[in-house]
């Protein structure tokens, strides 16, 4: 009977290290559980570098529309002060009535207050002399 028990645990033994996977197969799982992992670290990197670029694109839009409206805004205000400037014409008027009063300020003077026409058209009548 001894005989006969060690024949069966020999067999169980044997069979069950036939059944079990070879070293070919063990490599085989961790090198494909190794590129699985690889795939995986790869797609996230190259995920985070997409988002990076993309935030990179988004900041540069977003600059330049800024800078976009800015001008615009600099542009409507330099057209609102051009319309609200006085005009050159207004200048020249008060330029007209400098040229208007008399040169010699004897000739035809006359004094506030006094009797004549104020005018100059008459200065002798009714005019006081100025000393």
């Amino acid at each position: 009977m001894k005989k006969l028990s060690l024949l069966l645990s020999a067999a169980v033994v044997s069979g069950l290290v036939a059944c079990g996977p070879s070293a070919e197969e063990i490599a085989k799982k961790e090198k494909a559980k190794a590129d699985s992992i690889a795939a995986v670290e790869k797609a996230i990197a190259d995920s985070i570098s997409a988002a990076k670029e993309k935030a990179m694109q988004d900041s540069l839009n977003a600059a330049n529309a800024k800078a976009i409206a800015d001008s615009i805004a600099k542009a409507e205000e330099a057209a609102a002060k051009k319309k609200s400037a006085p005009k050159p014409k207004k200048e020249k008027k008060k330029e007209e009535t400098k040229k208007e009063e008399p040169k010699n300020p004897r000739s035809g003077a006359v004094k506030e207050g006094s009797q004549g026409k104020s005018d100059g058209s008459n200065p002798r009548k009714g005019a006081v002399k100025i000393q």
